[in-house]
């Protein structure tokens, strides 16, 4: 009896596995549809509008009237906002394909119907090959069409499916200015390299931002709290730290301590990235920046490569989280290559205005350096 009793739970489990899988799957490909018919709704107004000419203008008139029409045939999405919206979608991704131009997609003539050849291979052929460009949700795309740089979206969207990040983490990345940030923590070439490739985990640099933004913890920007406070607020949130730190990353303790010489000490956050296979220890500074911070941390990353890390793994990775520093303080202590890295963080969202006049300042910078 026993024995069946387990049978039929370990049954019901893969009933439910499955239906849980395909029910995803549904979803998605209930989404990617969608993404689908609102890049062509997007398409056929600028190609029977504007003659395909994007940059001409297009008379609201005929999208209040196309409107009307297309809420008649009870399409949803079809209001006057939402088709000004598939339009603008369409030009931010009217390059996905040279395959997929409007001569070789085949508009259909303008008549009482739509030939059969067009509904049943070019349509089709169309909707084949837009499915294997599209990788997010249509609430993605939204988010992603509210930002104005092409190579800025790009990075969004290739890192929102490389971390599978809801749409709700996608916003608050682009608002926390994420890619800014990570812009000025890299020179020109790996700035390029962003749009690219997305945020990689190649080197011990690649781990840094500039400035952490740790608004989740919900802690008031002028209150008088101290490193301990912050570091309980850190752990109470270590999802959210964790998504802000960066791929890869793996808690391990906090107040990690070891004895040298019959004294005590604590690593305030230990950390292990998976991706670049090292030790990474985060110091917790709630004001300015000193050069015995940058010392006591030295210690730590030598403390850990001799006696923690295994052989094969990489040189432990030091950072220091404060609220304010001195970067020529930080470059005359530590020696060039050092693995310490200073950064600050923020308790509130940063002004994107702000951040994106210094990455003008430091790409105006590398240009007269380089």
């Amino acid at each position: 009896m026993k024995k069946n009793s387990e049978d039929l739970n370990n049954l019901s489990n893969l009933f439910f596995v499955t239906h849980e899988a395909l029910q995803r799957q549904t979803a998605r490909s209930i989404d990617l549809a969608l993404v689908i018919r609102n890049w062509l709704f997007g398409w056929y107004i600028v190609e029977f509008e504007q003659k395909g000419d994007a940059k001409s203008k297009y008379g609201s008139g005929f999208l209040t009237t196309l409107s009307k029409q297309l809420q008649t045939l009870k399409i949803k999405g079809s209001s006057t906002t939402r088709l000004k919206l598939y339009r603008s979608f369409y030009l931010s991704y009217s390059q996905i394909s040279p395959t997929l131009s409007a001569p070789s997609f085949g508009l259909p003539s303008i008549g009482p119907t739509l030939s059969d050849d067009f509904i049943n291979h070019e349509l089709r052929e169309g909707i084949k090959e837009l499915t294997t460009f599209f990788q997010l949700g249509w609430s993605h795309y939204v988010s992603l069409l509210t930002i104005k740089s092409e190579t800025e979206r790009k990075f969004y969207e290739i890192e929102a499916h490389a971390n599978n990040w809801s749409v709700r983490e996608l916003k608050r990345q682009i608002e926390s200015s994420l890619y800014e940030r990570l812009a000025l923590s890299r020179n020109k070439h790996q700035v390029k390299e962003l749009a690219e490739r997305g945020q990689k985990m190649d080197s011990p640099k690649d781990l840094l931002k500039n400035p952490y933004i740790l608004e989740f913890l919900d802690l008031p920007e002028q209150n008088l709290y101290s490193e301990n406070e912050l570091e309980n607020a850190i752990i109470d949130k270590i999802e959210h730290f964790l998504l802000e730190l960066g791929k890869g990353f793996l808690f391990e303790a906090r107040q990690k301590r070891f004895t040298f010489d019959e004294d005590h000490f604590f690593v305030d956050l230990v950390f292990y990235n998976r991706l670049l296979r090292c030790y990474v220890l985060i110091d917790l500074k709630r004001d300015k920046l000193k050069h015995q911070d940058l010392g006591q941390m030295q210690m730590y990353v030598n403390y850990f490569d001799r006696h923690v890390k295994l052989k094969d793994e990489a040189s432990t990775v030091g950072i220091i989280l404060c609220h304010r520093k001195n970067d020529a303080l930080v470059e005359l202590t530590l020696p060039e290559n050092s693995n310490i890295h200073a950064s600050e963080y923020q308790l509130y969202l940063p002004s994107k205005e702000e951040l994106q006049k210094q990455l003008l300042e430091a790409e105006k910078d590398w240009k007269e350096n380089h």
